[in-house]
């Protein structure tokens, strides 16, 4: 079933899912995109402006539409108020070593470090008994691993090993960065995608990836990606805005953007 609550099974089952990032902080975007039928939308802490208000009223219209919401947080001290608030479960960033990815498992599960409370909209405003929450959360909860930085390669099997990581997500745009190789295709960066990908299908994990077009997502399919970020709200307008703009500049024989 195409439900937030199972988004966890779905993914563990290697069940291809489309979702998109979230860069806009208002509810609009989560509407639509649910309404569409995306599995799942990714709320951008780390690179966009959202803060725990509007990360809030997001997570409120993805549970409207009954659509997972994972929230890429800026670092661990923002996952226990984003799961509070509903969140399906959460990507961190910079997981460089196995012993972090430890931590951060802990830190998404009542049986582990996070902090408990069920008068949050997780816990149903008190609507849940307690045990029943800690067992239907831990059971729920997701926990993506980015990696993304060259240090993590050299750990990158234990790291994909550890228990409570759910999924491996290739942050190909930081290992570009990190390997400073300008070339449209940098081979040490298809070389840590192919080790990455080898490393989560060894230990069972699911693959999680960015793509910007199905040619990319053809492509990591093949290696065993499973879970697909297409773009972003802010992607989807840009590209619709040319291609309107274009579209009626032509009709009226005005120059293409």
């Amino acid at each position: 079933m195409n439900t937030a609550s199972s988004f966890r099974q779905r993914m563990l089952a290697g069940d291809k899912l489309v979702g998109t990032f979230l860069k806009t902080p208002t509810s609009h975007a989560t509407e639509i995109l649910g309404d569409l039928g995306y599995d799942f939308v990714v709320i951008d802490q780390e690179h966009a402006p959202f803060d725990r208000t509007t990360s809030d009223i997001a997570l409120l219209a993805a549970r409207a539409h009954d659509t997972a919401a994972l929230v890429r947080v800026p670092g661990p001290e923002a996952i226990l108020s984003v799961l509070d608030c509903g969140a399906t479960g959460v990507l961190v960033p910079h997981v460089k070593s196995a012993a972090y990815a430890r931590e951060v498992a802990a830190m998404c599960r009542y049986r582990g470090a996070r902090g408990f409370a069920t008068s949050t909209r997780a816990g149903r405003y008190t609507g849940v008994p307690m045990w029943r929450h800690i067992s239907n959360s831990d059971a729920a909860t997701v926990f993506v691993a980015q990696i993304e930085d060259p240090v993590a390669l050299d750990e990158i099997d234990a790291i994909a090993a550890v228990e409570g990581v759910d999924s491996l997500f290739i942050g190909r745009g930081d290992l570009t960065a990190a390997f400073g190789d300008e070339s449209k295709d940098p081979p040490a960066v298809r070389k840590a995608v192919e080790r990455i990908s080898a490393a989560a299908r060894r230990a069972g994990k699911s693959i999680s990836v960015y793509v910007g077009s199905a040619a990319e997502a053809a492509w990591l399919n093949s290696l065993g990606a499973n879970v697909f970020v297409l773009s972003s709200d802010q992607g989807f307008l840009r590209q619709a805005a040319i291609a309107g703009l274009n579209e009626v500049r032509e009709k009226v024989g005005t120059a293409h953007v």
